[in-house]
Formats: structure tokens, sequence, C-alpha cells
């Protein structure tokens, strides 16, 4: 077991657990560990990058869009950026992929040990802002510290596994989401993604989810830590099912909060850039062609797949509402509220 800089201890997924997780996510060569306080599930090579992230310098004026997995941070991230930096939509910038913009500052747990010559975006832009940086140590990691202020950046990982002046340091945008409408979502991105290639059932997959079995997880947890933090005034809590709801009224929250002063014909624009039909038609910019599962891509949708909310009620069986409304009743018991 190793101790990381955040005071956890990983402990490396082996035996019956490791050969259970490996027959239903064949795609995931990886490995995983699970770190202690909390049972986070995470790639094996987060170890690799989690003291880096845990001492990652921000900065007084970034922003750091935080989530779990499928509860809007793209949309979310792309509503920030634009909010900061071409709410007249005409920021040289804007046309880059999402990510490049965005550093998603863990993704390197998922890179391959070895990076190939990759003509991605993310190694392009690597090239072009880094250009004495070694991809070996980690192209998302150091696109964070290299792209221009004002910095946005992205995190999937809980507030426990970065250092505990964060809030202190910098502003942190967070997004929930109903937990019967993201393991949906999450679903499909275990399946459309070639590197997961779940191959279960939809009730097996709750089942992982429930028993904080999915990377990332635990899910309550993640979201009790910040709830527990609400009053902070550098932390805004954004619900996903608000901003489908009145992506307006949300926005001058987020505007209240991030001091950008934006006019109503600004936010306008932003809410316009970034609504879902404008992300689904960059879909293909997100993800190359080779790391998803065409036909799964072909049924069910790419990465931005639908934008709805409370899909849930279409798509869960009576007995796993049930499950799922137990959970979240004894999971969820610290003052949150689910639309």
């Amino acid at each position: 077991m190793a101790t990381l800089a955040s005071g956890h201890t990983a402990k490396v997924i082996e035996g019956s657990e490791k050969a259970k997780l490996t027959e239903d996510f064949p795609g995931f060569k990886k490995g995983w560990v699970r770190l202690f306080p909390g049972g986070w599930l995470l790639s094996r090579p987060f170890c690799k990058v989690a003291d880096k992230l845990y001492n990652f310098e921000f900065r007084k004026d970034d922003v750091l869009v935080m989530s779990w997995p499928k509860c809007g941070t793209t949309w979310t991230q792309e509503l920030v950026w634009t909010m900061r930096n071409s709410p007249n939509l005409d920021h040289p910038d804007a046309g880059l992929v999402i990510m490049n913009r965005v550093p998603f500052m863990e993704a390197d747990m998922f890179a391959e040990e070895s990076p190939k010559e990759d003509p991605s975006p993310v190694s392009e832009t690597f090239k072009k802002l880094c250009p004495n940086g070694d991809p070996r140590d980690g192209m998302n990691y150091q696109l964070a510290q290299a792209i221009p202020d004002p910095r946005t950046l992205k995190t999937h990982l809980a507030f426990s596994l970065f250092a505990p002046s964060l809030l202190e340091k910098t502003k942190v945008v967070y997004v929930a989401r109903n937990p019967k409408d993201i393991v949906l979502s999450f679903l499909h991105h275990h399946k459309l993604f070639k590197e997961m290639s779940f191959n279960g059932s939809l009730e097996a997959f709750v089942e992982y989810f429930l028993q904080d079995d999915l990377l990332y997880g635990p899910y309550w947890l993640h979201l009790r830590e910040a709830w527990q933090k609400r009053g902070h005034p550098n932390l805004h809590i954004v619900f996903y099912e608000d901003l489908k709801a009145d992506v307006m009224r949300e926005l001058k929250r987020l505007d209240d909060f991030l001091g950008t002063g934006l006019s109503h014909d600004q936010l306008a624009n932003v809410a316009k850039h970034a609504s879902f039909d404008e992300m689904k038609a960059s879909d293909s910019l997100m993800i190359g062609k080779y790391v998803i599962n065409q036909e799964v891509l072909e049924k069910d949708g790419g990465f931005f797949r639908q934008g709805k909310s409370g899909d849930w009620k279409n798509k869960l069986t009576p007995d796993l509402i049930d499950k799922m409304d137990q959970w979240i009743a004894q999971k969820c018991d610290f003052g949150i509220s689910f639309k």
C-alpha cells in the first residue's frame, strides 16, 4: 500500500475483485486502486499523478469546475470558459476542442504508459504550449499549468484529493445531478468507450454504482464533501436539472459568483453557444473514432447523447427505482434533495 500526499493510502485491487472487474469491464487494462479513507476507486496510474494534483499551484483567478462524471461537467466548463473569455463569441481559441481550453486535470491516469506520436488535438496543443515538456510527465497536468490566464480547469476528483487550502486559493463550481440520471449516462459512457467496454446489464451496472464500485466512486461521498462546504464564498453549487430548466437564471447566478459582469445579451450568447445542439455538433471533436464503439455510437449516440433530465423515469424498472430510492435515503441524508 502506498501513502499519498493527501494522506490517503492506495490499495491495489487484486484477487476475485479484480477478476470480476476485468470480466465486466474488459477494455480497461490499467488496473484499479482503492483509496482510504473514503474508498475512492480510481485507475491504478492515478498514484503517479495524485501528489502532483494535490500540490497543484492554483491561482486566485482560476476557476475549477468539479463534479462526479456525467453530471454535466463538460457543459458547465464550456459555459464558465465562455463567460470568462468569450461572451461576445469572438475569442480566437473558441474553436479549439473543449479539453484544450479547459484541461481535464487527472486525465493522465487514463493515458498510455508510453504516449505514441499522436496527432490528437491534446497532443498538438501540448506541443504548442509546452515545447520543452515530456508527454510521459502527463500532458494534461502540464497543460493545466501552461494555459494562459484566466485558467478554467476541470476535475472529477473529490475535494479531499486536493489540498485543504483549495477554496482559499481559487473558486470552485461544483455540479450535482440526480443519481438516477447519472447511472444511465455513465452506463452509456462505459459502453461507448472501448477502454471500458462494459458488457453487463443495466441491473448489474446499477449494482456497481450502489456498491461504490465504479471509477471515481463513491458518488454520495463526493457530493457530501462539497455539500458540507456549500457556505464557502468561493464555492458555487449548481444542479444539472436547474441548468436544464432555466439556463439564463443559472447563468445569472454564475455571473454573480464569477464576477464577470455580463449583459443580458452576452449571457444569451453564452447560452446559445453552449446549448445542447451546439455541443452535440462538436461531438466528433471530443472523441476520436479509434476510442469509441461505433455500434454503440450509431445506436445510442455519442459523448453528448440526449442532454435530458429525468430520463430515468423511462429507463429504470420499478425495482431499480426502489433500490436507488433506498440508497439515496441512506447515503444522501445530509440535507440535499434531488429533482
